[in-house]
């Protein structure tokens, strides 16, 4: 009998230990998407994107209330400038002024190259939430981050078959992060660096992104945060779609 209850009490040990550790990993992807979004965020930032036979550069100004809504507008260059783009929830609208016209990009297309960049739609508006929509858990750690996995629940509107993020245990923000497609193959690396305070917040400063196929060797698309304020009201008019033709003069 005594041999029965400790194994029991065992079995009961390891349960519990499991269930808390499941419970830390996805506190941990909760902190970073509020590190990463705040309650309302505005930004100025600079995309340089790098190609086998070009480079050039474009800025932005970024307005987004969480993780729901999203208003971007190109500022640079002049061919560019006044494109607009708009994301409430799961959808998503570009304005081109040089045509007067909105489009409504498709779910189909979100995986697409953001303005021949390396980002996709998806990373732009943040449709996919690796806190809803991934299964996470911790497969390393050492004294400075935690390694963790992310696998696509089932059935979830994501475009990566897996993730692996490496995430600081001081600032509780992404490194590095790893993309690979349903066949396992690495696809391409985001590295977040550079770690500025603004307000009460930290956030990082300079992103690289390394794309890894064989179609898009020797191409970097590289964005610099210049300006960022966090968790002040945003005008709410942003985030219609009258806004987009209204904001992008």
């Amino acid at each position: 009998m005594k041999i029965k209850h400790s194994v029991l009490m065992l079995l009961c040990l390891l349960l519990s230990v499991g269930h808390g550790f499941a419970a830390d990993t996805n506190a941990i992807i909760k902190r970073v998407e509020d590190n990463l979004n705040g309650k309302t965020a505005f930004m100025k930032f600079t995309m340089m994107v790098k190609t086998k036979r070009s480079e050039r550069t474009m800025k932005m100004d970024s307005y987004s209330i969480g993780k729901e809504k999203s208003f971007i507008k190109i500022t640079y260059p002049k061919k560019d400038k006044g494109i607009t783009f708009l994301k409430i929830d799961n959808s998503m609208w570009q304005y081109v002024p040089r045509i007067e016209k909105t489009i409504k990009i498709p779910a189909s297309m979100m995986l697409q190259n953001w303005m021949g960049s390396d980002f996709t739609n998806d990373d732009l508006v943040r449709e996919s939430s690796i806190s809803d929509d991934y299964e996470q858990r911790v497969v390393g750690e050492n004294e400075t981050e935690y390694e963790i996995e992310l696998r696509p629940q089932e059935d979830a509107p994501v475009v990566w078959g897996r993730i692996i993020m490496a995430v600081s245990k001081k600032y509780f923000l992404p490194t590095v992060v790893k993309y690979f497609d349903e066949d396992d193959v690495l696809m391409r690396i985001l590295s977040y660096q550079d770690v500025k305070k603004f307000g009460q917040r930290f956030y990082p400063t300079h992103w690289v992104m390394d794309p890894k196929t064989f179609d898009k060797a020797g191409h970097r698309t590289t964005v610099n945060i210049n300006e960022a304020v966090f968790d002040e009201e945003i005008d709410g008019a942003y985030f219609t779609k009258r806004a987009l033709k209204r904001f992008s003069k």
